[in-house]
């Protein structure tokens, strides 16, 4: 039995072999049939829907079917798609996600490393592993010793994992195009080296412009790269949306694309019923065309004995079409797991039980993406906890790290005020403070009530007397 791709990789890997060129190229030329589901997620949340491509067509007198380009044809594409995904990112990543530690000690040094993109850096991978199922993050060391990280379109990384149930990562291709020619570049990465390839034409190269090929992670400007420092793992962390990697749009893609047909024949109707039908009886001719023409040009058209030219507007059933269209809204808002704020089954001011309920879909859809996030942001950490170590900022172990997603839901302000006084003496202080409606830095809240409670003013206690400086004169 022939032995996979994988497998072949997966043996020179463990020889410290290189990898031959045309084995990455066919990994790059199957990719490109899994990117086509992805760059679909992406197409629908920037409204470049199936409809916008959507050619109305006609058949000539002789049976071809060729486009009607004299036909209404209004493309309607819904933002559905991008609202469900908004949804979902500002519940989840709205607010900063709170990074913690399981013992007593200072880990300000790795929010330093971590830098003040992490958050936006977050947010855009919950957006795009919403949109592709995936998403990749790269960890790195820059030429000046900083520790950085970028984002990796799914589009152009490949994954190789060895046959164990963990599905270790054991290689990483990336690929991408330059802007400027038909150049793509080609970086193989394992666990200790990066080997550079260019695809010139259809074929694959050893990119000659790396002075240094294949180059260490780490390579301190050595000039080999066995003189370097590899981080003994493959530096790229995947963001799994869900344990099937498949984009949100997979379960209501259908139902959108229904309504955007219905939305856009709509309109096409309404455009045509504002033209009159002209019902021609006993027309004098035999060439339509000619009858079209005199009613356009003379207003009028020859007729025999005992005809007529009756006008005919047609009329649109909107109450079927808006009791559809909203069958649909409801069936996208359940098949997509987002809220549907224009609801009005709770009443203006809703309980917190009927908003637990109104969120219940998407803080569901939410806990698949966080538990993977999790999982994957563990992983990253590694490499922030190796890079401390390395530069001697402290010995942290990653797996001590904890991340907590804030999710921003809506609440009952005054339902939540009056179980939090009747929770005093039940539950401590600490915990009534951080699930006040009002507080949003429990421990900053509580500095505050400190700072009050030192400089409290008696208010029942007798103002003294204003006393004149000397030298000023009472007006």
């Amino acid at each position: 039995m022939e032995p996979t791709y994988t497998e072949y990789i997966n043996k020179l890997l463990e020889q410290e072999k290189p990898v031959e060129m045309d084995t990455i190229k066919e990994y790059i030329d199957k990719h490109e049939y899994t990117a086509i589901s992805m760059n679909q997620g992406e197409d629908y949340y920037f409204k470049r829907n199936k409809i916008v491509r959507r050619d109305i067509e006609k058949y000539t007198n002789d049976g071809q079917k060729v486009i009607d380009e004299d036909a209404t044809n209004n493309k309607l594409a819904s933002g559905w798609h991008k609202l469900l995904v908004d949804q979902k990112v500002g519940y989840l990543v709205g607010d900063p996600v709170t990074i913690g530690y399981k013992e007593e000690e200072d880990i300000s040094t790795l929010t330093v490393i971590l830098g003040e993109d992490f958050d936006d850096t977050l947010t855009e991978l919950v957006k795009n592993a919403s949109n592709k199922g995936t998403e990749w993050l790269h960890p790195y060391i820059d030429e000046d010793g900083e520790f950085q990280y970028i984002i990796i379109s799914a589009q152009e990384g490949i994954p190789i994992y060895d046959r164990t149930p963990q599905k270790n990562l054991i290689a990483f291709i990336r690929f991408y195009p330059l802007d400027h020619d038909d150049i793509v570049k080609v970086e193989f990465w394992d666990k200790k080296t990066v080997t550079y390839y260019e695809i010139i034409n259809g074929k694959i190269v050893i990119d000659v412009n790396e002075e240094i090929n294949p180059r260490a992670h780490i390579d301190y400007g050595n000039s080999t790269a066995s003189d370097g420092y590899g981080w003994e793992m493959v530096p790229f962390i995947n963001f799994k949306n869900n344990e099937e990697e498949v984009s949100d749009l997979t379960f209501y893609k259908d139902t959108i694309d229904l309504y955007d047909i219905l939305m856009s024949d709509t309109a096409n109707t309404l455009e045509d019923v504002q033209q009159f039908l002209y019902e021609i009886v006993g027309y004098d001719g035999e060439d339509l065309d000619h009858a079209v023409t005199n009613l356009k040009r003379y207003k009028g058209v020859a007729v025999t004995e005992g005809g007529a030219v009756n006008i005919k507007q047609g009329q649109v059933p909107m109450d079927s079409i808006g009791s559809y269209l909203d069958r649909l809204r409801e069936t996208i808002y359940q098949e997509g797991q987002g809220v549907d704020v224009g609801t009005d089954k709770f009443g203006n001011s809703p309980s917190g039980i009927a908003l637990k309920f109104l969120f219940s879909l998407l803080d569901m859809k939410a806990n698949v993406l966080e538990r993977k996030f999790i999982k994957a942001l563990r992983t990253f950490m590694w490499f922030v906890c190796e890079y401390a170590r390395m530069t001697n900022q402290g010995n942290f172990d990653n797996k001590k790290v904890s991340f907590t997603f804030n999710k921003s839901m809506l609440m009952n302000d005054q339902e939540t005020v009056n179980m939090a006084q009747q929770s005093m003496g039940v539950i401590s202080k600490q915990t009534i403070m951080e699930n006040h409606p009002w507080v949003s830095d429990a421990q900053l809240e509580k500095e505050r009530l400190e700072e009050e409670e030192e400089g409290e003013v008696d208010l029942d206690k007798p103002i003294d007397p204003i006393v004149p400086v000397e030298g000023e004169e009472d007006e």
